[in-house]
């Protein structure tokens, strides 16, 4: 029975965990540049180089000494982000959306109070949230105020949109939408909804949750699929660009939608999951596949790599 269910799944084309590490993250991504995308700073500073928009830092707390000087710095600011720079998984950020006598408003209407504040700072700087467990920083940076096109199936949070990119070429995506189970975040493994996204059209197929196939988000009961996702050319065009920025064949770039701003790159990913097959309930080891076998002339630029992938991989 295992051997007909692998037989089954290589048939489909999924691609699992043990094909994604050998033959792609450790053919296509050379360690040196594993430190571009592990550390949000450095992030933020490639896609600075590359003209590629993203969310604005106006504090980073690199010690414990400059703890207690964070909140004077902050001044009069109500909202921001709690980041640590080598945190994954959406681990250790924390949405601040108003300020009180008590302390920070988060994004779930709870408050943090100024001790609590000072400890999950702490906790950052000790590397607690951070790959490895190595000592971290802390970033804050501005909140973003999502665009509405999602305002109807995500639970308070910021959705945001999921694409793989192998050899520059962008291969799946998927949009991931915040629910009650998942504290507002968007990450998957959390609770959150993953929505596959057809790469020629922009518009949101079937999606998933917890595993389970569903076609409404759970706390608004809104439809998930159908859903025209703005700014999608120019998403596309953006994930082609990081292997030019980061050196690395395979990857998934995540991005928000600002209401003002438009895309915004939150963070890269060297190691990207592989539930987005299940979001799209299509094999990525076919599509990878693909792209090996395609012209010459496709790899020539990011746009033709765009325009290459949305013919060949049209839902």
């Amino acid at each position: 029975m295992i051997f007909a269910m692998a037989r089954r799944l290589r048939e489909a084309g999924i691609l699992g965990m043990n094909r994604r590490n050998a033959e792609y993250i450790m053919r296509y991504n050379p360690r040196s540049a594993f430190p571009l995308v592990d550390n949000k700073l450095l992030t933020k500073e490639v896609a600075e180089r590359f003209a590629v928009p993203t969310t604005s830092v106006f504090l980073v707390v690199k010690n414990h000494g400059d703890i207690t000087k964070t909140e004077p710095a902050l001044g009069d600011r109500r909202e921001f982000v709690i980041k640590p720079a080598r945190g994954s998984g959406g681990s250790g950020i924390v949405l601040i959306v108003d300020r009180s006598k008590q302390g920070f408003i988060t994004q779930n209407g709870e408050t943090l109070s100024r001790e609590d504040f000072t400890y999950h700072l702490a906790d950052i700087l000790s590397g607690i949230y951070s790959l490895g467990g190595h000592e971290d920083v802390v970033i804050l940076e501005a909140l973003i105020h999502p665009a509405p096109v999602f305002e109807e199936v995500t639970y308070q949070g910021v959705p945001d949109v999921r694409i793989i990119t192998y050899r520059g070429v962008p291969v799946m995506a998927m949009v991931r939408l915040p629910t009650r189970a998942s504290d507002g975040k968007a990450n998957l493994h959390r609770g959150a909804i993953g929505a596959g996204i057809d790469l020629s059209t922009g518009r949101t197929m079937t999606a998933v949750h917890r595993s389970q196939v569903v076609s409404t988000h759970p706390d608004t009961g809104k439809p998930v699929s159908g859903i025209s996702v703005p700014y999608w050319e120019q998403m596309l065009l953006m994930a082609a660009r990081s292997m030019e920025m980061t050196g690395l064949g395979y990857l998934g770039m995540d991005l928000a939608i600002d209401r003002d701003r438009g895309p915004l790159l939150l963070e890269l990913n060297a190691r990207p999951g592989l539930a987005i097959q299940i979001a799209n309930r299509k094999g990525l080891w076919g599509r990878l596949e693909k792209v090996d076998k395609a012209p010459s002339q496709v790899f020539a630029t990011a746009e033709s790599r765009v325009e290459w992938a949305q013919k060949e991989f049209k839902d």
